[in-house]
């Protein structure tokens, strides 16, 4: 992300800084044309949006005192990071029953904090850890 300091004075960002939308492959709005389209110069990465862009948008919740959503933002940056294997794992463990216990959640969350650097992301598995124990959900269901 770059030096600037966002905030709500930048919302809707495509408005008002449309150079600073880019996909992942570094394309700007203005090369997602009909026509780049139809000749499949634009593909799936050039749509999908990118860590930088879901930290700008955390920065400009958060200058409106939305922390929640900050949050979400930051974590879905660094969700956006994780491999698509790595995101159906951790989704698979929050299901209720499908962690046995309280130790599968923590040892996932310090596999997100120490291999893949997505400090928010553990924090929400280490807070579900202690809910999941409270609520008693880590029985098997199925």
């Amino acid at each position: 992300m770059s030096d600037k300091t966002w905030n709500a004075d930048d919302y809707p960002v495509a408005e008002h800084h449309p150079d600073s939308v880019l996909g992942s492959r570094g394309r700007s709005l203005n090369d997602l044309t009909l026509e780049a389209v139809v000749s499949g110069d634009v593909t799936m990465p050039d749509l999908t949006t990118t860590p930088e862009a879901l930290l700008r948008q955390a920065a400009i919740a958060r200058s409106v005192g939305r922390e929640a959503l900050a949050l979400n933002f930051e974590r879905a940056a660094e969700m956006n990071r994780l491999s698509n294997a790595e995101v159906m794992r951790v989704y698979e463990l929050l299901r209720p029953g499908r962690a046995t216990s309280k130790d599968a959640l923590i040892a996932a969350a310090m596999r997100l904090r120490d291999e893949n650097k997505a400090p928010h992301l553990a924090d929400l598995l280490e807070e579900a850890a202690e809910v999941y124990e409270k609520r008693g959900l880590y029985s098997n269901r199925f």
